[in-house]
């Protein structure tokens, strides 16, 4: 759980994403607040505001601020019992037979300066030999640290760096390099490909065989983690391998992994079913066969209509050539639909865009889920589906059309929801040790890398063990300021209810119509006495441009009044109109038109009141 954050820190994490492309906004706030303060107190920073300030006035302060952030504390075969685990009783699965030839993929996430990525290639030239190493196995390693992947790419390590692998490994794959460094094999080290890539952000590198991501996640949010993972799911194949750093034990996610040695902290992807529907082709009839052609189109016919699913048929034109009867009932379709372009239809767009998915299918003709598709039936109540567009193939293999089923998991969705309120307090317990241990690891790693930059103090060790002192005392006032903003924020929810109800009343009573745009001239409110008078609904307008409305007053007229008031040219604007209102009859409109303005004074937009006079207006040819 991350404690109530200041809002300059907000902003100043905005502005490191939109500015520079590293979104933090998914970290740890303790955490990542702890390592900002850091270089704060260096700068002589006074409030995250002023360092918001001084980021933008000293644009080299951007890589000491990554730097601390980004706690690049690795090694070689860190962890030595949990690397021997995965080397000699998980490795056998991912390779196969050593004599095999298909190729391994490998990806090292958040791989750091490369250290534990090396060690990857290391123990794979052990199990399969160099020769089948160069041969097979390709290693993507990544990171959102630039300088970190220049240092990873060089290959070049201290004497000191490498000092922790046993001497046959070192002398076996590191050669001489610049005075007290060594460098890894440059034969072996062209199986190794670098480059930035945000865990957060970028789509995940695909069809892995072994996934190597060792105490990153511990710094992410409960929410990150699982997208992070769900991205993990999606990149292995299935049975895949993924191994993770000692602090983190995969809580929740058993939809996605399974332990394969929890110690270790060694997982396989759980595969999930696939389901793809076929259609039979048509092929060109034979006139012999022509009737028995026609019994097996209306056999097929009747088998879509009696689909316990939703399913849609569509051609390579675009053309809508197939609906189920439980797809006509629930997208409201006539079996006139049939035949027409699915671009002229509703379901083209709604519960989702399917034609962009279709196009997608025609570019890579393969099945594509999407799973939890929210869409409300006509009473008002919420189904959730799962669809699947499967190409559809005739004998040469071309893809003659597309189907889409929609799934009805609406119960399945229900279920989970009443399974994880059940699981609520047990998921907490959880939560809070894993929280705890991930602080714990967090802070060791801390102290780490503060040893190696500053060798000659230990005042960072004091500040350490000081934290994890009062860690405690922390979480317990965490606790109440979240109860106490919880119950401020019901309060104002009340107030804010209490606002609106009155609002609605006020513009109920009045007499005259009453029209709130904002700066863009678009309406942002429409009072009951407005629909009345021009017969369109609240809803129907509102977003709208007011001067693109089709009622029975000349908005054109208007614009320049509108513009005076919104641009603060005139405080009051008042124009008498000829118009219709909505049940044809001539009036003559009385509008006057003020500027609205919030408390701090900023012209927002502005107000119309429309008068109808009782009298109608005689015609121009009377």
């Amino acid at each position: 759980m991350n404690p109530p954050s200041d809002p300059h820190f907000e902003r100043l994490l905005e502005f490191l994403r939109d500015g520079r492309g590293f979104d933090f906004t998914g970290y740890k706030r303790s955490t990542l607040v702890r390592r900002v303060e850091k270089r704060m107190a260096e700068v002589e920073a006074e409030d995250f505001a002023a360092y918001h300030a001084f980021l933008e006035a000293h644009p080299g302060e951007f890589t000491a601020l990554f730097n601390t952030i980004l706690i690049n504390v690795t090694g070689f075969w860190r962890d030595p019992e949990a690397w021997a685990a995965l080397m000699n009783e998980h490795l056998a699965p991912v390779v196969g037979d050593p004599d095999a030839d298909w190729p391994v993929r490998v990806w090292s996430a958040a791989c750091a300066s490369g250290e534990e990525t090396y060690t990857l290639a290391m123990m794979f030239a052990e199990v399969l030999g160099t020769e089948q190493f160069r041969r097979r196995v390709k290693i993507y390693a990544t990171d959102v640290d630039e300088e970190a992947l220049a240092h990873a790419r060089s290959a070049t390590y201290s004497e000191r760096a490498t000092e922790s692998l046993p001497v046959e490994l070192r002398d076996r794959y590191f050669e001489p390099a610049q005075v007290g460094a060594k460098g890894f094999r440059t034969d072996l080290r062209r199986q190794v490909i670098f480059g930035r890539h945000d865990l957060v952000r970028d789509a995940p590198i695909s069809h892995l065989d072994l996934l190597v991501s060792r105490n990153a996640l511990m710094y992410f949010n409960s929410e990150t983690q699982g997208r992070i993972l769900t991205r993990f799911h999606f990149g292995l194949k299935d049975g895949g391998t993924l191994f993770l750093g000692k602090a983190e034990m995969m809580r929740s996610h058993g939809d996605l992994f399974a332990p394969a040695d929890l110690k270790a902290r060694i997982f396989r992807k759980v595969a999930r079913a696939a389901r793809r529907d076929r259609l039979l082709s048509l092929g060109q009839p034979r006139a012999e066969g022509h009737e028995r052609l026609v019994q097996q189109l209306r056999i097929r016919e009747a088998a879509l209509e009696v689909q316990p699913s939703a399913q849609l048929v569509v051609d390579r034109n675009g053309t809508l050539v197939a609906a189920s009867a439980q797809a006509r009932a629930l997208f409201g379709l006539a079996p006139a639909d049939v035949g027409r372009s699915l671009h002229d239809l509703t379901v083209s767009y709604r519960p989702m865009e399917l034609r962009s998915r279709i196009e997608q299918v025609y570019a890579d003709p393969r099945v594509l889920h999407l799973p939890g598709v929210d869409h409300p039936l006509a009473d008002g109540v919420m189904r959730t589906f799962d669809v699947t567009l499967s190409p559809l193939v005739d004998r040469d293999a071309a893809t003659v059309g597309v189907s889409v089923a929609f799934v009805d998991v609406s119960t399945v969705h229900r279920v989970r929801a009443q399974l994880m309120e059940t699981n609520q307090e047990l998921e907490r317990a959880f939560e809070e040790l894993q929280s705890t241990n991930e602080e714990m690891e967090t802070t060791n790693e801390e102290l780490q890398s503060t040893v190696e930059e500053l060798e000659t103090t230990n005042e960072e060790l004091q500040s350490s063990n000081e934290e994890l002192e009062t860690m405690n005392e922390e979480l317990q006032s965490t606790n109440e300021e979240l109860e106490t903003i919880n119950n401020e924020i019901q309060r104002r929810t009340g107030e804010l209810n209490d606002v609106n109800t009155y609002m609605t009343a006020i513009l109920t009573s009045l007499r005259s119509a009453v029209v709130v745009l904002d700066r863009g001239s678009d309406i942002r409110i429409w009072s009951r006495k407005a629909e009345d008078l021009w017969g369109l609904r609240g809803e129907e307008v509102e977003g709208v441009a007011f001067q693109n409305l089709d009622i029975g007053l000349p908005v054109e007229r208007l614009k320049a009044p509108i513009r005076a008031c919104i641009e603060g040219r005139s405080e009051h604007e008042e124009i008498t109109l000829d118009a219709v209102n909505r049940r044809g009859r001539a009036i003559r409109c009385q509008i006057s038109c003020t500027p609205f303005a919030g408390a701090d004074r900023e012209i927002r937009g502005a107000v119309l009141v429309m008068h109808e006079y009782e009298e109608a207006v005689e015609s121009a040819a009377g």
